[in-house]
This record gives C-alpha cells, sequence and structure tokens, in this order.
C-alpha cells in the first residue's frame, strides 16, 4: 500500500470519503502480494492494483459497497491453479482482500492520515 501512501494522503487532506482494498493473505499463485492494495473515491476515482487485472472489478464494487454501508468486510478470490488455466486466467491462486471505507471526516481518517504522514517521512528519510 506504500506505492499509494501519496495520493491516500492528499485525498485525506482533500477530506474525500474513499474505501481502501488491501491483499491481507494469499495462497497458491496469486499474482500480488500481501500489502497490495486498491481505493476508490466516491467519485470512483481508481488507483492501485490487488490483483493484477484478474478480480479488480469485484474489488472495485467491494470499495463502492463499503462507502455506501460504512461498514468493513473481508472477501476471498480465486480459483485453483488447474481451474484458472481452464478457463484462460494467467493467475490462480486465492487471494483474501479487506475492504475499509475512510469517511473525509470521521476519527478513521484522522489515524488513517497520520499513519500515512508517517510512512511518507519515513519512506522520504531514506
Amino acid at each position: 500500500m506504500l506505492d499509494l501512501a501519496e495520493e491516500l494522503h492528499r485525498w485525506c487532506e482533500e477530506r474525500r470519503d474513499f474505501a481502501v482494498a488491501t491483499v491481507v493473505r494469499t495462497t497458491g499463485s496469486a499474482p500480488r502480494r500481501p500489502g497490495a492494495a486498491l481505493a476508490v473515491d466516491a467519485e470512483g476515482t481508481a488507483i492501485g492494483s490487488v490483483s493484477g487485472g484478474c478480480v479488480e472489478g469485484a474489488v472495485y464494487t467491494l470499495c463502492e459497497e463499503a462507502l455506501k454501508s460504512g461498514e468493513s468486510r473481508t472477501e476471498s478470490f480465486g480459483y485453483s491453479d488447474e481451474d484458472a488455466f481452464a478457463v484462460g486466467l494467467t493467475c490462480g491462486g486465492v487471494i483474501d482482500v479487506l475492504v475499509t471505507p475512510v469517511t473525509g471526516r470521521d476519527e478513521r481518517a484522522r489515524s488513517v492520515r497520520a499513519t500515512l504522514a508517517a510512512a511518507l517521512a519515513a519512506a522520504n528519510a531514506r
């Protein structure tokens, strides 16, 4: 998610509502590792990726739903390597994705903003 930190920090500063989907666990030949993230704001702008294309549309929809409901949720996506190959997918495995809404004016947004600022400062200090 660090690759999204600068943009998400800006979204927090602008008090945008958004949802972040983060890969929290993988098994098999999943295309991206834990920490990969996709964020969608209330206007529909998306940044990042959780799968390199395999399930981006479904995760985008989960982000929209989280923005509407205000609820976090975890969802699993994937196929066995054999099933993926049979339907023409280049990736197999399973990814578990945590989707978390962040409302621009709630306590969660302040915490996210502070965490992102610290991550950016640490990255810039290297």
